[in-house]
């Protein structure tokens, strides 16, 4: 019998956007209505629990910290796969305090027989985790962000420790400084991707990569409302309130679309990818997904 998807969760309880560490994040505009966006944070990660829940997913949900509002987002906290954790190494010291508790995190659920391996990515190696490298049970690869957030010396140490191909694309905006808000890999072998956050040869890449019939560009809309930043587990996608012609290729591809307003975490720069760490991915079960979903 097959088990629920597990996905991570972290409690909005200190979300906020008091600094800038990417171009859609204004303090000044969080500030005007501190309350108002804070309450609506809370409701729309109830709402996204409860679309993911109602997808299929079983979630786990921690507490946040003071101090550190971004840690709503742990698809950055590390890469997860066939039962080892690699945690994060961010870039920014605003970040750099949630390390510790992921690692924490990460170890508990270890004991819990989640994990057989835990270890970090070592000083000065930055990677952002999950949002900077996705698995695409398809190609039985890891496609892997650089150039923003992550820096490509990062490629080498993830393909040793999870022991698969690791495919370097280089990120060219720094509007979608992690892989996760332009890179969707969906079971069925599809890839939702957004040439502008890409360079010429990562989009090169891209191309030699996947068919031609398998590529699905997403619109400028759809890449600013976060729609590709989406999680997808079989035939069940989750986003950002979707746009009608991204909802339309993927219901004719055989997805069913969920979308939830998650405009407070969208100012933060953070969609429904972002506010999700996938614990228990597996290649073998992954691949049997895969299989069904095509």
């Amino acid at each position: 019998m097959s088990r629920k998807p597990t996905l991570l969760m972290i409690d909005a309880g200190h979300f906020e956007v008091s600094y800038v560490i990417n171009p859609w994040m204004t303090p000044e505009a969080w500030s005007k209505d501190r309350m108002g966006h804070f309450r609506a944070a809370q409701a729309a990660s109830a709402a996204l629990e409860q679309a993911l829940t109602g997808a299929g997913a079983e979630v786990i949900r921690l507490p946040g910290a003071p101090g550190l509002p971004d840690m709503v987002f742990p698809a950055n906290a590390a890469v997860v796969l066939d039962g080892r954790a690699l945690v994060a190494r961010f870039r920014y010291p605003e970040r750099q305090g949630e390390e510790p508790l992921f690692v924490d995190a990460l170890e508990l659920f270890k004991a819990r027989g989640l994990f057989e391996v835990v270890e970090q990515y070592p000083v000065g190696c930055f990677q952002e985790g999950a949002g900077d490298c996705i698995w695409d049970a398809t190609r039985q690869h890891f496609w892997a962000g650089y150039g923003q957030r992550s820096i490509r010396e990062a490629i080498a140490v993830t393909e040793d420790f999870f022991g698969v191909p690791v495919v370097p694309l280089e990120l060219a905006s720094p509007r979608f400084y992690h892989l996760d808000t332009c890179f969707l890999a969906l079971s069925g072998g599809e890839v939702v991707y957004y040439p502008p956050a890409f360079t010429k040869e990562a989009q090169a890449v891209i191309h030699a990569t996947v068919p031609k019939e398998k590529l699905i560009e997403a619109s400028d809309e759809d890449a600013a409302g976060f729609c590709v930043n989406a999680v997808n587990m079989g035939k069940q996608i989750v986003m950002a309130q979707p746009r009608d012609g991204l909802r339309a290729v993927l219901g004719e591809r055989g997805y069913t679309v969920t979308g939830v307003d998650l405009s407070p975490f969208i100012m933060a720069g953070g969609g429904a990818y972002c506010m999700t760490l996938r614990l228990d991915r597996t290649r073998a079960a992954d691949a049997q997904v895969q299989r069904a979903a095509q």
